[in-house]
């Protein structure tokens, strides 16, 4: 164990928008991409919802990969494989509620193994691989889930069951806002949003507010902090010695776990030419 000092990197941003049907989700997630990357041709939008990104083809020439069932999580992830190999800058996966309950979806699979506990064991680590292609994506990503009624069954003073109200519970598996840089839900039709959510600190406890472009443009600056690994990685590949790649490797502590493989390819490539040169320099060398 070894402690190591925090530091800041850019990243890649995690948005969540969840609420019910008709409250703006997609409108949003777009607006909220082109504040982002300000170019609509490097957006792309997954689409679960029948085709609805499509009504909003006014705003720009945005990209659509339309999605039909079964919604797998490995069809899923393909789709966000497709998008990231076209280069796209944002992806928006409109929505990642059919990945859970959808034709196909994880409940549906663990309904056909036989609807038992351990039968989770086979679907859980489906999901995760799902969750971890976002977590892991070259691109920005906003999601959009729905949002259902959420109840309970409780009893009064006088010990009668009733039915409480408890508000809206997002249609994905639970824990799934913990993820993200900012989860976003609109709370009525005039596509007023809060936090549930916020990393960034820029909109939590914050006043409800509509998403515009932006608002895409504050979470872009945010992530546009600190240290850049693209310039990290050119200062790898530009390096010669294996003292200088020791060195870039002990200046960026935080950013270990990323850096190592980057490290390594060039650690061999250097020891490849060093190896090479000492070889020719052999065969150079006259004879006694």
């Amino acid at each position: 164990m070894k402690l190591k000092q925090a530091q800041r990197s850019q990243v890649k941003l995690r948005i969540g928008l969840s609420g019910p049907s008709g409250y703006g989700k997609t409108m949003s997630a777009l607006l909220l991409a082109f504040g982002i990357t300000q170019d609509w041709k490097k957006i792309a939008v997954i689409d679960t919802e029948n085709n609805s990104a499509s009504l909003y083809s006014h705003l720009g020439d945005f990209n659509v990969l339309s999605m039909e069932e079964p919604f797998s999580p490995q069809r899923y992830i393909e789709a966000i494989q497709t998008c990231e190999n076209a280069g796209m800058e944002v992806i928006i996966v409109d929505s990642i509620s059919h990945e859970w309950s959808g034709k196909g979806g994880c409940l549906e699979m663990h309904e056909k193994l036989g609807g038992r506990f351990q039968d989770w064991a086979k679907i859980t680590p489906l999901h995760n691989s799902f969750i971890d292609a976002l977590l892991q994506s070259k691109a920005h990503i906003i999601t959009t889930a729905r949002r259902k009624v959420d109840y309970s069954l409780d009893r009064d003073m006088n010990g009668k069951t009733k039915v409480m109200k408890l508000g809206t519970k997002e249609i994905t598996r639970e824990g799934y806002e913990y993820e993200l840089t900012v989860n976003f839900e609109l709370i009525n039709e005039n596509h007023l949003v809060k936090a549930s959510k916020d990393r960034t600190g820029l909109f939590m406890d914050k006043p409800e507010f509509v998403i515009n472009q932006a608002t895409g443009k504050k979470l872009k600056a945010w992530c546009s902090e600190g240290v850049s690994v693209e310039a990290i990685k050119k200062e790898i590949s530009m390096c010669h010695n294996l003292a200088g790649l020791k060195h870039i490797y002990d200046k960026y502590p935080s950013l270990h776990k990323e850096l190592y493989p980057l490290i390594m390819e060039r650690k061999n490539i250097i020891e490849d030419s060093n190896s090479q040169v000492i070889e020719e320099n052999n065969v150079q060398q006259p004879k006694n």
